[in-house]
């Protein structure tokens, strides 16, 4: 069997349970006697037996089906907090208390591992070491490379360029030749401009939906824009500190805090200058914070499923000719 079908299994199984529950505790048929009898042990045995089992026997790496099994039975709780009737809990309610503990504790354990990795990743930077490395030499002890490494270090460097910007040096970046793109059509100036304008805005929407709408909506939508404002002081402070960089061997292409790039270049076909919009597509990779990319990069091979790379970048003729040269 595929497997990453197998891997998915325990998804699979949980939508199933969730949409089977739904209808049993929402339906009248003769399972639940036409809706006067619809008890809980029956997704207790699913939640703490069932879904377990088949998290630790479709997947491999064990660690992974514990932590898939303790959040699928986590979601679970909540679905039956919602669903099973409540003449018919009698453990449930247990449950339902101690998942705000079980919550408390997760956010204690995540909050000590960032700290942890934030830590080490502040130690590192005092270094001559690449930032790009020090910032995943934490994550590779946590975290295998995929999605999820991804998402972490894209968010571990939006918090130690908003935090420490001023310790990451751009000489310490790996490469010979470093490119710039922050003068380009005023990109930095444009992000300061949105940073006043979303630290302005936060408070007073925050006091509107307070009073208009509801308290909750208010706080969850100002974290969201809190979160928001973080991400452009970050992205603001790392366009005058990461580069794009030429290697002998490899085109870098740092852009803010995105994900760095890695481009063989015995896998550029051309490059040549470009002055047109660029609408998003499955096949290409724009690197633009405003106007039109000035560059476009054919490759023989796809990286990550592209076959062509904008930039924008403030002397795209210096860049050209350092990779013409190299090519």
């Amino acid at each position: 069997m595929n497997r990453t079908l197998v891997s998915r299994l325990p998804l699979l199984f949980l939508i199933c349970l969730v949409a089977t529950y739904f209808w049993f505790y929402s339906s009248s048929s003769i399972l639940n006697e036409y809706g006067s009898y619809k008890p809980e042990w029956p997704l207790l045995i699913d939640t703490f037996i069932t879904l377990p089992l088949i998290c630790y026997v479709f997947l491999t790496d064990k660690k992974q089906a514990t932590i898939k099994a303790i959040a699928y039975c986590a979601l679970l709780i909540l679905f039956g907090a919602y669903f099973i009737p409540a003449q018919q809990k009698f453990i449930w309610h247990y449950l339902e208390q101690a998942r705000y503990l079980v919550m408390a504790s997760v956010l204690f354990i995540e909050l000590v591992v960032v700290a942890s990795v934030i830590a080490a990743i502040k130690a590192d930077l005092t270094t001559h070491a690449d930032p790009d490395e020090s910032l995943i030499a934490p994550l590779k002890r946590w975290l295998k490379s995929g999605p999820v490494f991804n998402l972490m270090q894209f968010d571990m460097r939006m918090w130690v360029f908003c935090l420490f910007a001023n310790k990451i040096k751009s000489e310490n970046y790996i490469g010979e030749q470093h490119f710039w793109y922050a003068k380009k059509d005023d990109a930095k100036g444009n992000a300061l401009g949105f940073i006043f304008l979303m630290a302005f805005e936060i408070p007073i929407a925050h006091l509107v939906l307070h009073f208009a709408w509801s308290p909750l909506a208010a706080n969850v939508i100002s974290l969201l824009s809190i979160f928001g404002l973080v991400l452009f002081i970050g992205e603001y402070r790392a366009m005058s500190r990461r580069p794009i960089s030429l290697t002998q061997t490899h085109l870098i292409v740092r852009y803010g805090i995105y994900n760095p790039l890695y481009i063989p270049l015995d896998n550029i076909e051309t490059i040549s200058p470009h002055n047109e919009f660029v609408p998003r597509s499955n096949e290409v990779n724009r690197y633009n914070f405003s106007g039109v990319p000035n560059i476009e990069i054919k490759l023989i091979n796809q990286i990550d499923k592209k076959s062509k790379i904008y930039l924008g970048v403030d002397d795209p003729s210096s860049l050209i000719n350092a990779l013409n040269n190299k090519i």
